[in-house]
């Protein structure tokens, strides 16, 4: 019998070798040995790792074949925020963004121009130069742990071929299907009789969240990784740590395929541009247009970000596909703040690889702007929006006796007379306590992912909850018991005690959650965090008056009216009190008030460069906690430039011309103390 030790030197080897056949086949296409001997390869390792076990590893080839079975996707918390890009449409805001660079910045300022792929975006980390999970973006702030189906993709490189790469790091790119194997997949499901798929970014889609990754493996997704996260920089700028990422063994875009490009000028920003315009067709995977981004990472820490967007990069998208189908009938949507939407109902058509049925209308000004009339034929596009809308009428084909739209003046589920205050775009129904759309979207957002984020029940089970005459409100779901939803459609005892678990669990969430939850007209989670610290506990919330709430830093009018106007409604403080009375957090927890204090408040920071103690993020989370404000860039209005190691001589420079102190690490440490 053969020594356990030679056994598992035999298991690396032939891992190694694999890993290395694999990055030769789909990333470099240029294989060293035939498909037959490395089949041979893999099913010799398989063989020796079932008859030994012990020597299990994550990272195997073997494991892209898939077989996990993940019933339910875990929710994870990203170290850094995945943001959307800013989009544009035209060159001339392609030179407003080029404008709003220079004057925020010194120096000259490179750009990097990339393919925008139509895939799913994904975040990949890295521990030792090995795969350790993967996360789908999500909303940006959490995201679904997709790690066993991402494993089974063959351009995602298990374990890593050069060492020159951080012990921790985050590789970020997009997930997608290549037209072949899109086309090859939907010939399979024709050929069986079966629906084919819309389209190849809906697949990818959909196949992250597949349950059975072995059928995941199946799919032959593919991925493309571009974008660089870690505490330890690799390169002072994007260009050179894509070439370094391509160097551990990710597949990246390449000069030489012309698909990243490195521009000093709008004029050679708008040749890759219309180069891609002209070329995309011919390309085998989808791009809908063409990533800008700086490519010095201290000028874009410089520049930072909104709360959506980074301001170092903005999104080229080409013209949307337009096409033209009967406007059927216009219906109305009514959201959880009673907001009245207008909602086209089309005559069935093909539109960017999907098939539309309904489109956006927006508001009442853009019926009567665009002459919209039921029965039109209408022009319908996709441009930034995911939702489809309605750009224009084809007047031409208009029926004589056709008649001009007359807006609804009766909300069209409750029969309350709508309202339309000045300066706002939408008809409002003022019936929150007794509109079935108001009541169920409050309760429907109290249990989302960013608010109480409540385990074991979805939308569809609190429209069954409401329907069935359970729940009115948002405090009726600590009443609930498991014999109460027992005699619910598809609800079986687990599932029932599941739901009844993740509702007192959800006790559990802090106050700014609970806040959140409320759903007070424009107050978002970070609106609602800014609140909490601020005002530290509900009961101060409800007495506070416009002016107080308009003391809060980032606390503007519109929001300060909107709080009060809250709680002056005797049927919120009730809910609240109802709430309160069943254990829900109303206050900042010890902990939280013990971190927390309010000597930088009015104080703005900028945090640049490496530190001895803490991290970045960590030094950003004391100034929150203490009442002042992260911001990318200096201004006048920067209060301190916290310096830490490697700074960029740029940033310093600015902060010493506009007399804004600079200060070390123990420095600002000493100010929190």
């Amino acid at each position: 019998m053969a020594d356990k030790k030679d056994i598992e030197e035999k298991i690396k080897a032939l891992r190694e070798d694999l890993q290395r056949y694999n990055h030769e086949y789909y990333i470099k296409n240029d294989p060293s040995i035939s498909d037959q001997e490395f089949d041979m390869k893999m099913k010799e390792l398989e063989k020796l790792e079932e008859e030994n076990p012990e020597f299990d590893d994550p990272n195997s080839p073997t494991k892209r074949v898939g077989g996990d079975i993940t019933k339910e996707f875990n929710t994870i918390e990203h170290d850094y925020p995945m943001q959307s890009l800013s989009n544009s449409y035209s060159k001339d805001e392609i030179v407003d963004f080029i404008k709003r660079t220079a004057k925020n910045i010194e120096g000259e300022t490179e750009f990097v121009c990339e393919l925008k792929y139509d895939g799913v975006a994904i975040g990949i980390k890295y521990r030792d130069g090995k795969f350790y999970q993967a996360v789908t973006r999500g909303d940006g702030q959490k995201g679904d742990d997709v790690s066993n189906n991402v494993r089974t993709i063959k351009t995602v490189p298990l374990v890593l071929t050069d060492a020159d790469y951080p012990s921790s790091f985050e590789i970020r790119g997009e997930i997608m299907l290549r037209k072949p194997q899109f086309e090859k997949l939907n010939k399979n499901l024709i050929d069986k009789g079966e629906k084919p798929y819309a389209n190849p970014r809906n697949t990818a889609s959909g196949s992250l969240k597949l349950q059975d990754s072995s059928e995941v493996a199946k799919r032959g997704l593919d991925c493309f990784l571009y974008g660089i996260y870690s505490e330890h920089e690799v390169a002072d700028e994007h260009f050179a740590s894509v070439e370094k990422a391509g160097e551990w063994g990710f597949q990246i875009p390449k000069p030489s395929d012309h698909r990243i490009k490195k521009c000093k000028n709008i004029d050679e920003i708008m040749d890759f541009i219309n180069y891609w315009e002209e070329k995309r067709l011919g390309l085998d995977f989808e791009i809908d247009g063409v990533v800008i981004k700086v490519n010095n990472y201290e000028q874009q820490r410089e520049l930072g970000s909104t709360a959506k967007s980074p301001r170092w990069a903005i999104a080229y998208k080409y013209k949307a596909e337009q096409v033209q189908t009967r406007l059927n009938s216009i219906s109305f949507q009514v959201g959880r703040t009673g907001a009245v939407t207008p909602i086209a109902n089309l005559e069935p058509v093909q539109l960017a690889g999907t098939t539309v049925k309904r489109a956006s209308l927006h508001n009442a000004d853009i019926i009567k702007k665009l002459d919209v009339r039921e029965g039109d034929q209408v022009y319908v596009e996709k441009g930034g929006e995911i939702i489809p809308k309605i750009v224009g009428v084809n007047k031409t084909e208009r029926k004589k006796d056709s008649e001009p739209f007359n807006y609804i003046t009766e909300c069209p589920e409750c029969g309350t007379e709508l309202i339309r205050k000045e300066g706002e775009a939408l008809h409002f129904c003022p019936n929150e306590a007794g509109c079935p759309p108001q009541i169920i979207g409050k309760m429907q957002h109290f249990i989302s992912r960013n608010a109480m984020d409540i385990d074991g029940i979805g939308e569809e089970t609190i429209v069954q909850l409401h329907d069935a005459g359970l729940i009115n409100n948002m405090a009726d779901l600590f009443e609930l018991k498991k014999e109460d939803v027992l005699p619910l459609e598809r609800m079986a005892e687990k599932s029932a005690e599941n739901l009844i678990n993740g509702i007192q669990e959800s006790k559990q969430q802090p106050f700014e959650r609970v806040l959140f939850g409320l759903g007070i007209r424009y107050v978002g989670a970070t609106v609602a965090k800014t609140l909490a610290k601020a005002m530290k506990s509900m009961e101060n919330l409800k007495k506070a008056s416009v002016e107080e709430l308009e003391s809060i830093p980032e606390i503007g009018t519109v929001i300060a009216k909107s709080v009060h106007d809250y709680f002056e409604n005797e049927d919120h403080v009730e809910i609240v009190n109802r709430l309160k009375d069943h254990g829900l957090s109303m206050e900042l927890s010890e902990e939280e008030l013990a971190s927390s204090s309010d000597k930088l408040v009015g104080k703005k920071f900028v945090i640049s460069g490496v530190f001895e103690k803490y991290s970045r993020s960590e030094l950003k989370k004391m100034i929150e906690d203490n009442g002042g404000k992260n911001t990318g860039s200096i201004s006048g209005s920067t209060d301190y430039l916290v310096a830490g190691d490697n700074m960029g001589p740029a940033k310093r420079e600015k902060a010493e011309k506009l007399g804004v102190p600079i200060i070390s690490e123990t420095d600002f440490l000493e100010m929190v103390e």
